[in-house]
């Protein structure tokens, strides 16, 4: 059908939820907003389905849920019984309609005869990973939008290994969920029918017990936690959503004593009153943190994100001041850390393994090479990082160590499989602990780094291109590098090109290789010097990203590089 035409069935059906109703006759207003709430239904990418809460094909509500969960238990039907059986655990964080949508999620497993075990109140996305395993769910459903603004809302699927479902699966439930033509009338059990069917279990205190008993894990050090763990001045914000319950009893557990969390941001709030937006990669989402750090006079500031999956930090530098670290500053100093303590230890496995994403910095690699530790590139979204844990697992040829994502995801212990901010927490603040017992501070922790393994520095450009003509500006930019690719970045000249695409690795003669990856919409650019460029649309969002990444012999060489390479992608652009 035309968006017109899907448009005039929504607005006829009678049983319309009523704020959906209301919101359909405010966006009647706006045509351009009309069309693209209608003109195509929400894709599942890299990290499932996420859009604007509202009415509407293209936007989260009660009827794309049940849309989803309709082709998720499918999907499951087509399992068997066993499947049905070990049913689906379901989690939401703190944005507005989360409880609401597991709910209704909920209920329409319940209709075809599918087991769910809810969280009783908001949970982080790493407890939901641990909760497929731990009650060796068939899947598992997370409400939650990650780190976008308020007026967004999204759907996550995770499959019985507890990471993100990969391609093949997620194809498969993308096939049935189209297959639901009118998401209107998805059939869910009445709120009767759920009570006489025990279907629906309620969960909490158990698995959050659990989860913290696992946690214990994470530490390398016990030994520096009790010597001088309460040592250690720590401001943490969960910026009003999930991490909060967690992070403190984690925190706690393992001996550190003297943290507070920002009081201002430790209440669950929707609408995220105290920040622009709720993402830990964004200074301004220190203010709070910041302002209480000065007053106490704070060695380290932590923030995650609302659904706890992602981790931020601002460091002291000399002056007293405090700066927010990149995904891959923080990336490199866990990496250091990790294997030096482990090999002073002797627990480094002689097949350790520490896992990227493509787009992500090579600092940690070279930290890694000096190591005798391999490490192995993967597509962007966490699942292909749990595939391979699995796969280790599996055929024991690495002992998976750790694993990252240049937007401030980690991963520590495979008892998750996802990225866990709560683990990065623990970890990030023995490694603080470390320095600190040095009169170091985790800033000098990354000079020390820079000094030994060279200079980085990486830079995201994201440009946001909403729409059905946003999609079509998306297409052809990429179209448009691969029919006419650049030679040079800045004064580098590219030495050879990635297209994740055509999996193919093109050279300056031509010649062809493979990538040696699954397919991707990604270009990856590398140049003579080491510096690379990264272009690929979001999986979850109308953006593009161009990541740009130099490196060089000293600070100032490196920063005129990253301004020359954006130069570029501007004149591009």
């Amino acid at each position: 059908m035309t968006w017109e035409q899907v448009y005039d069935q929504w607005k006829s059906y009678k049983k319309l939820d009523g704020n959906l109703a209301q919101n359909l006759k405010e966006i009647e207003k706006n045509p351009e907003e009309l069309k693209d709430a209608f003109y195509a239904p929400l894709e599942f990418g890299t990290a499932g389905m996420r859009g604007i809460l509202g009415a509407g094909i293209n936007r989260m509500n009660i009827y794309t849920v049940r849309q989803a969960t309709e082709g998720l238990a499918t999907f499951i039907d087509s399992q068997g019984a066993k499947a049905q059986r070990r049913g689906v655990a379901i989690a939401y964080d703190s944005r507005h309609q989360s409880p609401e949508f597991a709910m209704e999620a909920a209920k329409t497993l319940a209709y075809h005869n599918i087991t769910s075990y809810v969280f009783e109140s908001l949970r982080p996305t790493p407890e939901l990973s641990f909760a497929v395993r731990d009650l060796n769910c068939f899947a598992g459903i997370m409400i939650t939008a990650s780190h976008n603004p308020a007026k967004y809302n999204g759907y996550k699927v995770y499959g019985e290994d507890g990471g993100q479902m990969p391609p093949q699966d997620a194809d498969a439930l993308t096939s049935y969920v189209r297959q639901v033509e009118n998401p209107l009338i998805v059939p869910v059990l009445s709120e009767e029918e759920v009570e006489k069917s025990g279907l629906i279990n309620i969960i909490g205190a158990d698995v959050d017990h659990r989860y913290l008993e696992q946690i214990k894990s994470v530490t390398v050090d016990e030994e520096l936690i009790q010597r001088s763990g309460k040592d250690l001045k720590l401001i943490y914000t969960p910026l009003h959503g999930t991490g909060k319950m967690l992070g403190e009893k984690a925190l706690r557990q393992a001996g550190f004593e003297q943290f507070s969390i920002v009081p201002e941001q430790a209440v669950a709030d929707p609408d995220f009153s105290t920040v622009a937006s709720p993402n830990p990669e964004e200074h301004s989402a220190f203010e709070y943190a910041i302002r209480l750090g000065e007053k106490e006079n704070a060695d380290l500031l932590v923030a995650t994100d609302p659904d706890a999956d992602r981790l931020g930090a601002a460091v002291r530098l000399p002056d007293g001041n405090y700066q927010v670290l990149t995904g891959n500053q923080l990336g490199a100093i866990l990496v250091e850390y990790l294997l030096q303590a482990h090999q002073v230890r002797g627990t480094l496995p002689d097949n350790a393994v520490v896992l990227k994403s493509i787009v992500s910095s090579e600092l940690p690699t070279k930290i890694a090479e000096s190591f005798n530790v391999k490490m192995i590139n993967v597509l962007t979204g966490f699942k292909f990082i749990a595939e391979k844990i699995e796969q280790y697992e599996e055929d024991k040829t690495h002992t998976f160590l750790f694993g990252f994502e240049e937007s401030y995801g980690y991963l520590v212990k495979s008892f998750v499989r996802d990225k866990d901010a709560i683990q990065a927490l623990l970890l990030l603040a023995e490694v603080a602990t470390y320095y600190k017992e040095k009169n170091q501070t985790l800033y000098d922790a990354l000079q020390t780094i820079f000094k030994k393994y060279g200079f980085y520095k990486e830079k995201t450009i994201s440009i946001t291109m909403s729409g059905l003509e946003g999609a079509d500006k998306i297409k052809k930019l990429m179209n448009g590098l691969r029919e006419s690719a650049p030679t040079q970045f800045g004064n580098e000249s590219v030495l050879f090109i990635e297209d994740y695409q055509k999996q193919q690795k093109t050279n300056r003669s031509g010649e062809q290789t493979s990538t040696g990856l699954p397919q991707s919409n990604v270009l990856k650019y590398t140049l003579t010097d080491g510096s690379w460029i990264a272009v690929r649309p979001s999986g979850t969002e109308p953006k593009i990203k161009f990541y740009l990444a130099a490196t060089a012999d000293s600070h100032e060489a490196v920063e005129q590089k990253v301004q020359e390479f954006e130069k570029s992608v501007r004149k591009f652009l």
